[in-house]
């Protein structure tokens, strides 16, 4: 990050995002921020994570109508199946998706500069659970 845009709240931030085990929205890294700065806000947050995105460095990826995660940005190509019953992100890298992009850019003459994939289904436990009920 630039010298200009770094403040004690952004550096705590990205750092927070960095040792993150997984994928955090707002709300669960303002929850981790706030234990060891008591002193920011969720306003600092949304707007850090905003300024995050504009300059690339964290992803923003959408988990349903209304809630979002973030993880930091990685170079190479990842994907991610989402449980629609506990919310868990789950990443992983295929060759197939490589190949897709591949054949559509040889159809459509497209250069395509990234590709998403979300796979949304229910974990092991929440299966579990739904066969249970």
């Amino acid at each position: 990050m630039k010298a200009g845009l770094v403040t004690t709240h952004r550096q705590l931030l990205l750092d927070i995002l960095r040792e993150a085990k997984g994928h955090l929205d707002a709300k669960q890294l303002f929850q981790e921020a706030v234990k060891r700065d008591h002193r920011i806000s969720l306003a600092t947050v949304y707007r850090t994570l905003r300024l995050f995105k504009e300059l690339g460095l964290v992803d923003e990826m959408h988990l349903d109508k209304t809630r979002c995660s973030y993880e930091i940005r990685k170079s190479g190509e990842h994907y991610h199946v989402i449980c629609r019953g506990c919310g868990r992100v789950t990443e992983f890298k295929s060759p197939i998706v490589n190949q897709l992009v591949e054949e559509v850019r040889r159809r459509s003459g497209m250069t395509v500069v990234r590709a998403v994939l979300n796979l949304e289904g229910y974990c092991a436990k929440c299966n579990d659970k739904k066969k249970s009920s």
